[in-house]
C-alpha cells in the first residue's frame, strides 16, 4: 500500500465522520495526517513504528491505524463507519463538488443513496428547494456524477503503477513463467488506463496456478488472452505468449488496434522475428517507440522518415522549474527542495511559491517575497554552482491581469501564469482572460493550460490553437504540468506546439520532495506528444535558462 493510498484512506475517514457528525477535531487531525502522509518522502510500509508516530500530525493512536492499515488493509474505526453508511453514499463522496455536508444534505432530505439516484434527481429538479443547492449548483451536480460515471473504470497511470510493477515482478518469480512485460496501454504510457495488461510467456494451462498464488481472480479465459481481478480489485488483461512469439506479442499487445491494423496492411509481421525492431524493419518502417503506437500519424510519418530520431528522455532533464515551499502551501522548506533537487542530480530549481492572491494556499505577500528572495540570494553562494530561480505562481485573475504590480512581478526570474479560481467559465471567457495573462510582458510560462484534473474534473474550454498561437507570438514557454492528476496541457497538442516554435517546460509542481520525481509522468506525456530536447525548456544549462528568462 503506496503512501498515497493511506493518505486516501485517512481522507475517506475524514469524510465519514463529518457525515455522521463527529467530533470536528477529530476529523481535522485525520485530515492533517493525510497531508503528512502523502507529501512524506519515504514508504511508510518500510519506516519504523516509532519513527510514523514522531511525523507531523500523526502520534501513537494514528500510528496504530497506519499500522493495522498496513498489515490487514482496514482499521476498526473506519470498519465501522463503513458499516452504517451505504456504499453509494461512499460512492457519492468521491464525485467532484460534493462534500460531506451536501451529501448528508441529499440522504437524509432526499433519501438518496446512489449516484444513479442522484442523477435522477437532478433530471427531475429535486435538488433546486433543498437549502444550499439552486438551480446552478444543481446544474454543475449534473455534470460531475456524468463526468464521474462516464470515467469510473479508469485509473491514472501514475495509481496504477505500484501494483502494475510489483505484478510484473512477482509473475517473473513463478515456476514456469519464461518472460513477462507490462503491455497495451501501460505500456504505451496512455495517461489513464482501463486494465494493467501483462504479456506473460509460458505455458497458458498454469494460469490458474499462476493467480491463485498471485491472489488474482480469473474472471474468463481464452486461449491467448484472458481478463482477471488482483487481490486490491485492479483490473488485469493477461496475454499468452511462447519464448519464439514474444517480440510479435509484444508489439501486438503493446499496439492500440489502429495502429496494429496499419501495420498488418502493409505486411503481416512474421510471427518469430527476433524484437520489434525486426518487425519494423521487415515493413520497411524504422522503430516506432511503444509511447506512440496510437494509431495517428506515426506510421506516415515513419514511412517519410519524419519522427523524430529521439524522443525527450527523463536524463535530458537538467533542472526542476514549478515547486512550492513552505513559503505557500509546500511541505518542505526552500533549502530542503534545492538539496533533493542536487541529490537527484539536477542543476537548478525554479522555485514557485503561489501568489497573495491564492490564499487558500497561504499566497506570498510582498514582505514575504523580500525575504524568500533573500533567502534565495544566500543559498545560491551556498550551494554554487547549483542555481536556484526566482519565480511565482501568479495567480490570473477574473479580468485576465496577474495579481501584483509591475514593480513586484519584475523581481522575479520568471513568473508562472496560472488560473486556479473561477474555473466554471465560457470559452469565451477563459479564452479572454488566458490571452491577456499570455500578452502580460511578465508572463514567461503559462501553467496548466485547462485547469483538467484527470478523471475529477473536464478542463475549462479552450481553443487550443489560438492559445499555442499566443504564446508563441507572445514568447510564453507552455507547461506540462507533470502532477500525474493533471499532464496539461494534453500531448495530443504538442506536435502543434513544436510547429509554431514553442518551448514547452515539463514542470512537476512539486509541493515536497517526493512531487520532485513527478517529473518523469510528464516526459511519458511528453514523448506521446512527440517532444524532442530540443523543445524543452528544462534540458538546458542554467546559464541557458537564465538568457531565456532575460529575453523574455
Amino acid at each position: 500500500m503506496t503512501n498515497k493510498n493511506i493518505a486516501n484512506t485517512f481522507r475517506l475517514l475524514a469524510e465519514l465522520m463529518e457525515l455522521h457528525g463527529e467530533n470536528p477535531f477529530k476529523i481535522r487531525s485525520y485530515e492533517v495526517a493525510a497531508r503528512t502522509i502523502e507529501q512524506y518522502p519515504q514508504p511508510l510500509a518500510a519506516v519504523p513504528a516509532s519513527q510514523i508516530e514522531d511525523l507531523p500530525g500523526v502520534g501513537k493512536a494514528i500510528a496504530g491505524k497506519i499500522s493495522d492499515l498496513l498489515k490487514t488493509g482496514t482499521f476498526d474505526l473506519l470498519d465501522r463507519l463503513l458499516a452504517v453508511t451505504p456504499a453509494g453514499i461512499t460512492e457519492m463522496l468521491q464525485i467532484k463538488g460534493l462534500g460531506p455536508k451536501k451529501v448528508k444534505i441529499l440522504w437524509q432530505e432526499l433519501n438518496i443513496e446512489s449516484v444513479g439516484e442522484l442523477l435522477y434527481a437532478c433530471q427531475e429538479n429535486r435538488l433546486l428547494h433543498l437549502k444550499g443547492f439552486g438551480e446552478k449548483t444543481q446544474e454543475n451536480v449534473k455534470k460531475s456524477v456524468e463526468y464521474f460515471l462516464a470515467n469510473a473504470k479508469y485509473y491514472r497511470y501514475a495509481d496504477m503503477e505500484p501494483e502494475a510493477l510489483y505484478l510484473q515482478q512477482a509473475f517473473a518469480q513463478l515456476p514456469g513463467v519464461e518472460r513477462v512485460e507490462l503491455t497495451g496501454a501501460f505500456r504505451r504510457k496512455c495517461e489513464v488506463l482501463e486494465f494493467a495488461d501483462l504479456l506473460i510467456a509460458g505455458n497458458w494451462s498454469n494460469l490458474q496456478n499462476w493467480c491463485s498464488q498471485l491472489q488474482i481472480t480469473l474472471l474468463a479465459v481464452q486461449e491467448q488472452t484472458a481478463t482477471a481481478q488482483s487481490a486490491t480489485g485492479l483490473p488485469l488483461q493477461l496475454h499468452n505468449a511462447t519464448a519464439q512469439n514474444f517480440a510479435y506479442r509484444l508489439l501486438q499487445t503493446t499496439a492500440a488496434p489502429a495502429h496494429w491494423q496499419q501495420l498488418i496492411a502493409i505486411k503481416e509481421p512474421n510471427p518469430g522475428s527476433h524484437n520489434e525492431t525486426d518487425i519494423y524493419q521487415q515493413l520497411g518502417l524504422p522503430f516506432i517507440e511503444p509511447e506512440l503506437r496510437e494509431g495517428l500519424d506515426e506510421i506516415e510519418l515513419a514511412r517519410h522518415g519524419q519522427l523524430p530520431p529521439q524522443l525527450l528522455q527523463i536524463t535530458d532533464i537538467t533542472g526542476i522549474i514549478h515547486a512550492h515551499s513552505t513559503y505557500s502551501d509546500g511541505r518542505d522548506p526552500l533549502e530542503t527542495m534545492a538539496r533533493a533537487c542536487m541529490a537527484a542530480g539536477y542543476l537548478y530549481l525554479g522555485i514557485s511559491d503561489h501568489s497573495k492572491a491564492a490564499f487558500y494556499a497561504n499566497g506570498l505577500a510582498e514582505a514575504a517575497i523580500i525575504k524568500q528572495h533573500e533567502e534565495v540570494d544566500r543559498l545560491n553562494q551556498t550551494l554554487a554552482p547549483f542555481r536556484i530561480f526566482k519565480g511565482i505562481e501568479a495567480d490570473i485573475l477574473n479580468d485576465g491581469s496577474l495579481d501584483y504590480n509591475h514593480e513586484v512581478l519584475q523581481s522575479f526570474d520568471f513568473v508562472i501564469a496560472s488560473i486556479h479560481s473561477t474555473l466554471q467559465m465560457t470559452e469565451e471567457k477563459a479564452m479572454t482572460r488566458l490571452i491577456r495573462a499570455i500578452e502580460n510582458p511578465h508572463t514567461t510560462i503559462l501553467g496548466h493550460l485547462t485547469g483538467r484534473l484527470l478523471l475529477s474534473r473536464a478542463g475549462y474550454p479552450v481553443n487550443h490553437r489560438k492559445i499555442i498561437d499566443a504564446c508563441a507570438a507572445n514568447k510564453v514557454i507552455i507547461e506540462i504540468n507533470a502532477n500525474p492528476y493533471r499532464l496539461d496541457i494534453d500531448w495530443r497538442w504538442i506536435p502543434y506546439c513544436m510547429e509554431k516554435g514553442a518551448l514547452i517546460s515539463v514542470n512537476p509542481d512539486a509541493h515536497s520532495t517526493a512531487g520532485i520525481d513527478d517529473v518523469k509522468y510528464g516526459v511519458f506525456a511528453a514523448r506521446k506528444g512527440k517532444l524532442t530536447k530540443e523543445y524543452t525548456l528544462n534540458t538546458r544549462t542554467p546559464n541557458e535558462i537564465a538568457r531565456i528568462f532575460t529575453q523574455k
